[in-house]
C-alpha cells in the first residue's frame, strides 16, 4: 500500500499535516514507538506511530524526525490522545525532511491503524503472488506456442521490460533487435563471456551508454536430457554446453535491485531460454550424424555419387522449414569447406562454436567434429565468403578464450560438384595452417591467400622460421631497445613504399637524410643491402614471420 491509502475512504480518519508531495511512498509495515532514538529498530518502509511522549522541548522534534528519516521510515503518524494536538515544531521538522505527517485523532486507537495497514499490505502481497503465478503460466504457454519471441513480447507488454536472447557472436536469437545496436550487443557479449571465463557468479552486470543490463547464461546443459536419453545423446548435449557456444539472456536494468519475486521471474525466463536451446540442439542431432558421415566419406575419398546423396539428404532436411523456392533448390549449387582448430580448448568446443555461429542464418551447414577442431561443409553463397567477415563474426568470442585459448580457421574456394570437395577440404586445411601462423586469438585465412608467399611460410617448420627471423631481425630489434630507435618501423615503411625514399620519408614524417641514416644503420647491423631485390624479399619475409 501507499501512504495516500491512509487518507482514502474506508481508512481510519487521519489528517495530513505535512509533505503532501510524498504520499506515493510504499508502506511495508508499522512500527509503534515513543523512544527518543528508534533508528536502530527501523528496516525501511515503515509507518512510525508515536504518542509523542519523547518530546519535552521543541528541539526534540527535529532530532526525532531526522532519526526516523535516516532509518528509512516513509511516514510519521502522531497520536493526539496523550499530549494533545500535534505541535507546530513537529510539523516544520517533517516539512524540512519531506516526511509525510499524519495526525491520529484521540478517538482512533493505534491498533486500528496498525490493523488497517496490515490488511492492506497482506492483500497487496496476495495480489502480487497471484499475478506472478498467472505470469508464469502465460510464460510457459507462450514458450510452448510461439517460441522465445512470444515469451519476450509477453514480458515487454506485461511488464514494460526489454529482454533479448543473444548468441555468443552477438546475433539476436529473440527480442526487439531494433532496440539494441550492434555495438551494444558486441559489448554485452564480450562482458558476459569474460565473466563466464572468470567464473563469476551470475547475473553479470554491464553498464553501457544506453543504460545498465543484466546478463544471465542460458546454457543448453542447464536443461538436462530426459531420463530415457541415450549415453551418446547426453554426450552430444554436454559437448555443446560451453560458454563460447551458449546463448545468453539480456535484461534491461540491474535485476539485483529488483524484488525477490521479479528476480525469480528473470531466472525462470533464463531456464525457459535454456530449454528452448536444448530443444533446438536435440533437433540438430541427425544433422550432426550426417556431418560426421560426409567427413568420413571425404577422408576415404568415396564415390562422389555417395557424397552427393548425403548432401542432398542434408539439404532436403533443412529445406523442410524453408520457402518453396529453397525446397526446390535442395542439393543444388556449389559447396565450400571450412577447416577449424582450437588450441587450449576442450574437445567439442570448436564444433559447438561453429554450429552456433553458422546456424544463425539457417541449418544448412554441416558441422563435423574432429576432436579439438571441426570441418564445416556448407552451401556456397552467391558471392565469395571473405575471411575478414568470418573473423568479424567470431571476434566477440575472444573475450571468452582466455590467455591460452585460440581458434584458427581456413576457408576453401567453392566446389561446383561433390567430386571437388576432397580437394576443397585440402585447400581449407592449407588455409587454416596459414591462419595458424598469424598472431591473434581468432585468425581466419581464405583461398585467395593460397597463391601467396604466405602458403610457403605456413609450410616451413617452426624452428626454421624462428632461425630465419632471428638472423635478420634480432640485431635490429636489440638496437631499437637499447637506443630507443625506430629501425623496425622504418624498415617496414621502406618496404611498403617499394624502396621510394621520398614516399617513405613522407609516410614517417622525417627528413630524407634521417631516413637514409636509419636504412644505413640497418644495413650495417645486418650486413644486407636494401638496394638489392633479394635482400628486400628476405627482410619482407622475416617481418611477415614476426
Amino acid at each position: 500500500m501507499r501512504v495516500r491509502d491512509l487518507l482514502a475512504p474506508g481508512a481510519p480518519r487521519l489528517r495530513l499535516l505535512a509533505a503532501e508531495e510524498e504520499l506515493d511512498r510504499q508502506v511495508s509495515g508499522v512500527m509503534t514507538t515513543d523512544l527518543q532514538d528508534p533508528g536502530r529498530y527501523l528496516h525501511g518502509g515503515e509507518l512510525v506511530l508515536t504518542g509523542m511522549l519523547w518530546r519535552t522541548v521543541p528541539a526534540d522534534s527535529e532530532r526525532f524526525v531526522r532519526t526516523i528519516a535516516a532509518g528509512g521510515a516513509v511516514a510519521l503518524a502522531a497520536g493526539e490522545a496523550e499530549v494533545g494536538p500535534v505541535p507546530e515544531d513537529l510539523v516544520e521538522a517533517c516539512r524540512r525532511h519531506r516526511m509525510p505527517l499524519l495526525a491520529v485523532p484521540d478517538d482512533i486507537a493505534f491498533g486500528t491503524v496498525t490493523e488497517f495497514i496490515g490488511r492492506q499490505v497482506s492483500a497487496d502481497r496476495a495480489a502480487d503472488l497471484a499475478a506472478l503465478v498467472d505470469r508464469h503460466r502465460l510464460l510457459v504457454s507462450a514458450a510452448g506456442g510461439g517460441g522465445l519471441d512470444a515469451v519476450l513480447d509477453l514480458l515487454g507488454g506485461d511488464l514494460d521490460l526489454d529482454c533479448w536472447v543473444l548468441a555468443p557472436t552477438g546475433a539476436v536469437i529473440a527480442g526487439p533487435a531494433d532496440r539494441l545496436s550492434a555495438e551494444d550487443r558486441d559489448q554485452l557479449v564480450r562482458a558476459h563471456l569474460a565473466a563466464q571465463r572468470q567464473r563469476r557468479r551470475p547475473p553479470h552486470r554491464a553498464r553501457l551508454a544506453a543504460g545498465s543490463y543484466s546478463l544471465l547464461p542460458a546454457a543448453a546443459s542447464a536443461s538436462s536430457a530426459s531420463a530415457s536419453a541415450s549415453a551418446s545423446a547426453e554426450q552430444e548435449v554436454s559437448q555443446s554446453g560451453t560458454p563460447l557456444a551458449d546463448w545468453m539472456l539480456v535484461v534491461a536494468g540491474d535485476i539485483t535491485e529488483w524484488t525477490t519475486k521479479r528476480q525469480q521471474l528473470a531466472e525462470n525466463l533464463a531456464r525457459l531460454v535454456a530449454a528452448e536451446r536444448h530443444r533446438r540442439d536435440e533437433g540438430r542431432r541427425l544433422r550432426r550424424r550426417l556431418a560426421d558421415e560426409v567427413l568420413a566419406l571425404l577422408r576415404r575419398d568415396a564415390d562422389p555419387a555417395e557424397i552427393s546423396r548425403t548432401l542432398y539428404a542434408s539439404s532436403a532436411m533443412a529445406a523442410r522449414y524453408e520457402s518453396p523456392e529453397s525446397k526446390s533448390q535442395a542439393g543444388e549449387g556449389s559447396w565450400l569447406i571450412l577447416s577449424a582448430e582450437g588450441t587450449g580448448l576442450p574437445e567439442g568446443t570448436v564444433r559447438a562454436v561453429l554450429e552456433e555461429a553458422l546456424g544463425i542464418t539457417g541449418d544448412r551447414a554441416l558441422v563435423a567434429g574432429t576432436g579439438t577442431g571441426a570441418v564445416v561443409v556448407l552451401p556456397a553463397p552467391d558471392s565469395p565468403v571473405p575471411a575478414d567477415a568470418l573473423r568479424e563474426l567470431l571476434a566477440p568470442l575472444e573475450a571468452g578464450l582466455g590467455s591460452e585459448g585460440r581458434i584458427t580457421l581456413g576457408v576453401s574456394a567453392p566446389a561446383s560438384e561433390a567430386g571437388g570437395l576432397r580437394g576443397a577440404l585440402e585447400e581449407a586445411r592449407h588455409a587454416r595452417r596459414i591462419a595458424a601462423s598469424r598472431v591473434g586469438r581468432v585468425c581466419v585465412a581464405g583461398p585467395e591467400e593460397l597463391a601467396s608467399h604466405v602458403l610457403l611460410l605456413a609450410a616451413v617448420p617452426d624452428e626454421v622460421r624462428r632461425a630465419f627471423r632471428s638472423r635478420l631481425l634480432d640485431k635490429v630489434i636489440a638496437y631499437d631497445i637499447e637506443h630507443q630507435a625506430d629501425l623496425v618501423r622504418t624498415l617496414e615503411a621502406f618496404l611498403r613504399s617499394d624502396g621510394s625514399w621520398t614516399r617513405c620519408a613522407a609516410q614517417l614524417h622525417v627528413h630524407v637524410n634521417t631516413l637514409r641514416y636509419r636504412i644505413g644503420r640497418i644495413e650495417e647491423l645486418t650486413g644486407r643491402d636494401l638496394s638489392r631485390l633479394e635482400d628486400r624479399v628476405d627482410f619482407y619475409l622475416a617481418l611477415e614471420l614476426a
